[in-house]
């Protein structure tokens, strides 16, 4: 289901895993299994359906009562935020922001939210890039890491929840 003004896909929870018509080099990079005899010569940069691929990967392993909690939640793949998304959370440049959710968490909906616009998420492919470029963590690890924080914000938790958390489980 297609929704909203983007002109991004969306997320589509049968998608297959990076597929073979990349190096390997790439493939294991993204899955942090690099062969170091590989190079990144006739690699490209992660389109948004690898982006896209990789979190469905990350969904998949989800819990299934988390998915299950999840019904009706969209993910989205987007190059970067809107201009109105950046304005609206103060951020200082379009790398700021990794991913975002909009809508109603779910402890927070009511019953008499009918025609309401279904809860969304958006991952921004270049932001998650940069910071995958600039840090020692797989692409892999990145996008889900991004993927739950926001899922968590679906299920009704803040950023300083999920920080206590994160902290608690370290």
């Amino acid at each position: 289901m297609d929704v909203g003004a983007s002109n991004g896909r969306p997320f589509r929870l049968s998608r297959q895993p990076l597929g073979s018509s990349r190096p390997n080099a790439y493939n294991d990079a993204m899955t942090g299994q690099f062969d170091e005899s590989l190079t990144w010569r006739d690699a490209s940069a992660p389109s948004l359906d690898d982006i896209e691929a990789l979190a469905s990967d990350a969904y998949s392993r989800l819990p299934e009562h988390f998915r299950n909690l999840c019904e009706g939640l969209i993910v989205r793949v987007e190059e970067f935020p809107e201009d109105a998304v950046l304005e609206a959370m103060e951020a200082e440049t379009e790398f700021d922001l990794l991913g975002l959710f909009q809508g109603i968490g779910l402890p927070f909906q009511t019953d008499q939210g009918a025609g309401q616009m279904p809860n969304m998420i958006w991952l921004y492919r270049r932001p998650i890039l940069d910071y995958w470029a600039e840090h020692d963590e797989t692409l892999g690890d990145l996008v889900t890491h991004v993927l739950v924080h926001e899922i968590g914000h679906h299920f009704g938790l803040s950023d300083d929840d999920m920080a206590a958390i994160e902290a608690a489980a370290d």
